[in-house]
């Protein structure tokens, strides 16, 4: 059995791939599957649900899809659902990094940049049965982008015990930290209660 990955963002695939080996991801591609879907979730684990429910439905597969965000104290805990449409639609992650850090700029290090990046990640069969969990990182954002590692707003998430952004992290230590390890560490077990038929073997 595979996990289908209800997303087309490379990043993400090779992450989830990393996270979850040794089960076989697949993509909606190699499926065939063409979705547009809007996140209309009032929270990370209802769009991630939303996600996984309607890949599974279109494929016949069981679904594995995330939501994730980053919450600025300093803004309130947005972008927080929004934060792939911060700065409104058409922008790059490098144009949202610069936005959030135009923001902030009068804010000092420390304190008043403190924020975290959230994951919920779900996973859904075509028979309805599901399960979710979730994972948080956090930090700070820095005063400038650093690293060109990892995607979204890696290079302006600043780990202060480390003293390294995200994107400066290597692809290990990401799987270490990150808010998505975090969440597909708890999911794990779950996946094989609610869908033994993921089991190796079977």
């Amino acid at each position: 059995m595979t996990l289908l990955l209800a997303s087309s963002n490379p990043g993400k695939l090779a992450e989830f791939a990393r996270l979850l080996a040794p089960l076989r991801l697949t993509t909606p591609a190699e499926l065939g599957v063409v979705l547009a879907l809007d996140e209309t979730g009032e929270s990370y684990a209802a769009n991630a649900t939303l996600k996984a429910r309607a890949f599974a439905a279109a494929s016949g597969a069981i679904a594995l899809a995330d939501d994730s965000g980053l919450e600025v104290d300093a803004l309130n805990g947005t972008p927080g659902v929004f934060s792939a449409r911060f700065g409104g639609p058409g922008l790059t992650d490098a144009q949202r990094c610069s936005l959030l850090l135009e923001k902030l700029a009068a804010l000092p290090p420390r304190t008043g940049r403190r924020a975290r990046f959230r994951c919920c990640v779900a996973a859904a069969a075509p028979d309805g049965r599901t399960c979710t969990a979730t994972g948080v990182l956090e930090g700070e954002i820095a005063t400038e982008a650093r690293g060109t590692q990892g995607f979204g707003y890696d290079p302006v998430f600043l780990l202060p015990r480390l003293g390294r952004t995200v994107a400066e992290l290597s692809p290990a230590e990401k799987d270490e930290f990150s808010h998505r390890a975090r969440a597909i560490r708890r999911l794990r077990p779950l996946l094989l209660e609610v869908f033994p038929e993921l089991a190796p073997g079977d």
